[in-house]
């Protein structure tokens, strides 16, 4: 049940994030809020998944997958490409999620 809250948590995280770049710096009240609630679910659902993943490893799934993700919608909503770089270091990311995944024995398998 841990993995499923944590995938909520990166799913309203990478919503709020989304709903950040809309709010055009919290001048629209829609997005501004809905900044502020997908935030607060997605800390919420964070919280209850380090009662069983170390928080350095949920911490890295959260945040690395959201990245990702956030950049593919970037590319989809917004248009916004990435350079080689980018897309090598977002690779890396995910390898490293995948490493710890793996062979972890700080990883909940």
């Amino acid at each position: 049940m841990h993995w499923l809250f944590l995938g909520a948590a990166i799913l309203f995280e990478t919503i709020g994030t989304t709903a950040l770049h809309a709010s055009q710096q919290f001048s629209r009240l829609g997005p501004s809020l809905l900044v502020v609630v997908s935030y607060a679910v997605s800390f919420y659902l964070l919280a209850l998944v380090l009662r069983y993943i170390p928080v350095g490893v949920a911490y890295a799934i959260w945040s690395g997958l959201g990245i990702c993700f956030i950049a593919l919608i970037g590319f989809i909503a917004f248009g916004q490409r990435l350079d080689l770089p980018a897309v090598a270091g977002m690779t890396l990311i995910v390898a490293g999620i995948v490493v710890i995944q793996m062979f972890s024995n700080n990883a909940t398998h």
